[in-house]
């Protein structure tokens, strides 16, 4: 059996009777250290049930998966404020942890997440060796607004009051997935794209040290800025590094292309382009 001490026991401890079922981190292991180890992240306001799929079909393949809770979220409580507790610095010290958990089950370790976790992918793969970060529809800006412009916004966001928005304004809680909060808070969306300035303020300096790096684009991206996550693939490839792109092309506007309890046609239809992205080695 693999011990369970250190971050790994850590990641696990953390969910309390305050979590719900579905919003525990998920840890699927063959009982012993495999060849590859796979690390997802999930996005902001979800839980580790949206990675449950890939998860499994990744275990099968031979993987330990670990798909650990980000901080504060997964609460039984939907409608919990504990979100307005995220903090760059806790973003950073969950990242690291997690990595070093991931390792602990696989002699190889690759990266992958999505949205707020894509981010967090990619801050990993500027700063730690591994071997493969995807990240699917990174946070590095909104789509609505200009790159330039981003940094101007959140700072002013971080000024006034914390407020809490609904995803969807006509559903509010009733809104899908049923595991993940239906509002987030200003505050986290701004410091998540300041952490993401820390990635490609570094980049201008030093390359990833990821020996791969893939992210996954929706051509029709709703919410997110692929030119701003562009950016900074341009800036990696300047230095050399091995980035790739795969691109989602013909499908609806949207964001969330994962989650099967939002758009199950979505979700399925991608579901094999992502997981060849994370695991491009298998067989067929």
């Amino acid at each position: 059996m693999i011990p369970r001490f250190g971050s790994l026991a850590s990641l696990l401890e953390r969910d309390g009777d305050h979590v719900s079922e579905a919003g525990r981190t998920i840890l699927l292991s063959h009982g012993r250290t495999q060849e590859r180890a796979v690390l997802l992240f999930h996005g902001l306001t979800s839980t580790p049930k949206q990675f449950r799929r890939y998860a499994q079909a990744l275990f099968e393949r031979g993987y330990n998966v670990l798909a650990p809770r980000l901080p504060r979220h997964g609460h039984r409580d939907r409608l919990t404020e504990a979100l307005a507790g995220v903090t760059e610095a806790r973003l950073r010290t969950f990242a690291s942890e997690s990595l070093n958990a991931a390792r602990t089950l696989g002699e190889h370790v690759t990266v992958a997440g999505f949205s707020a976790g894509g981010t967090l992918a990619l801050w990993l793969a500027q700063r730690a060796q591994f071997d493969r970060a995807v990240a699917i529809a990174p946070f590095f800006g909104a789509a609505i607004v200009p790159p330039p412009l981003m940094g101007t916004i959140c700072a002013a966001l971080l000024r006034l009051p914390n407020r809490f928005l609904w995803w969807d304004p006509v559903r509010r809680e009733r809104q899908m997935p049923e595991h993940g909060y239906p509002r987030y808070p200003t505050h986290a969306l701004a410091r998540l794209y300041r952490l993401s300035r820390e990635i490609v303020d570094d980049a201008a300096s030093a390359p990833p040290k990821a020996r791969e790096v893939v992210v996954v684009f929706n051509a029709g991206e709703a919410s997110v800025s692929n030119a701003a996550t562009r950016g900074l693939l341009s800036t990696w490839r300047r230095a050399g590094a091995q980035v790739d792109e795969i691109v989602l092309r013909a499908m609806p506007p949207s964001h969330d292309v994962i989650e099967p309890e939002r758009r199950v046609d979505l979700a399925t239809r991608v579901f094999p382009l992502i997981l060849d992205a994370i695991d491009p080695r298998h067989d067929a």
